[in-house]
């Protein structure tokens, strides 16, 4: 099959994107890649180290934490979003007085800066005069420690009742968890913008249509607004994963420049990354560990295409 008289002239109008995806991200990931498998250090490469850096990994107790930590906090942090998100953009999506003055309030701290939000965040989990320990006295709870807590939630819950759970069973920390929340409420407006377009683009037919034939709200959601909504829905949620796995500024603000504290339960991968490649110059091992996080993300969002796009509406 002969290719189009106009090719090289497509290809003449693409050759300055290409040139600068080539410059500005090719050509820096194959550097980094390349990095990996050397020991460099702040002066440049020192030896060759094969898949040594990828070996220590495996290893590694605090890249093994970092991993968990992440995992825990991607679990909390993108459902939370995704349901939080969809229900108030079912709430917006109503016949509503001032509307856009919500939609306003709830968009203006994803264009706030992250580390302003998460400092405003760490004076609220402040355990001696934060809001939230206010707000649980209010409740006839005692104050938490919140950032400063390494306690899993599951064995804070279990406390009461004298049991204890062993290593990852016992869940994120309460430190996690209190970042967890806060990086919902920082990315909320973004997924509520994006659902309620979603929602708007659905046909008022349907919903007639689903009224003449006796469907409540409820039947009217599983069978008509959540099908139609699936492309969105499945763009949230691939977005949403892979923002989380790179999590960082959230962690640097809230927890000092010794981040992880406490005990290391916060430490993410791209934190840990931060700490061997500008902390302890070790640059060929962070960006091994840079190489495995691109390797998780892509694995994760494939497994995700696979499985879930399947079941996705697109007309």
């Amino acid at each position: 099959m002969k290719a189009p008289k106009n090719i090289n002239t497509a290809w003449l109008f693409l050759l300055p994107v290409l040139a600068v995806m080539a410059v500005f991200r090719l050509l820096p990931m194959s550097y980094a890649v390349a990095m990996s498998f050397f020991d460099w250090g702040l002066a440049g490469a020192r030896r060759f180290m094969g898949l040594w850096n990828y070996f220590n990994l495996l290893a590694d107790s605090k890249f093994l934490q970092s991993l968990v930590n992440t995992v825990y906090y991607v679990m909390g942090a993108v459902p939370a979003s995704l349901f939080i998100a969809l229900f108030v953009a079912i709430l917006l999506n109503q016949k509503l007085r001032l509307s856009s003055a919500y939609r306003l309030a709830l968009f203006l701290p994803v264009i706030t800066s992250t580390v302003a939000v998460s400092l405003v965040w760490k004076w609220i989990f402040n355990p001696r005069m934060g809001v939230a320990n206010q707000f649980l006295s209010w409740t006839g709870l005692g104050p938490s420690m919140w950032l400063e807590e390494s306690a899993g939630i599951a064995n804070i819950a279990l406390a009461p009742l004298g049991l204890q759970l062993p290593g990852f069973l016992a869940g994120p920390s309460l430190a996690m968890c209190a970042i967890i929340i806060m990086s919902v409420w920082h990315h909320l407006g973004y997924n509520v913008i994006i659902f309620l377009a979603g929602l708007q683009s659905i046909p008022r037919d349907y919903y007639e249509a689903a009224s003449l034939d006796g469907a409540g709200r409820w039947h009217a959601f599983r069978n008509v607004t959540w099908p139609l909504l699936s492309p969105t829905t499945f763009y949230v949620l691939i977005m949403t994963s892979i923002t989380s796995f790179q999590m960082f500024i959230q962690v640097y603000t809230m927890q000092g420049p010794i981040g992880g504290s406490p005990m290391g339960t916060t430490r993410t991968l791209v934190y840990y990354l931060y700490e061997k490649g500008f902390s302890d110059w070790q640059m060929g091992y962070a960006n091994a560990i840079a190489f495995v996080l691109f390797l998780i993300v892509l694995g994760l969002t494939l497994l995700q295409r696979r499985v879930l796009e399947k079941r996705v509406h697109y007309q």
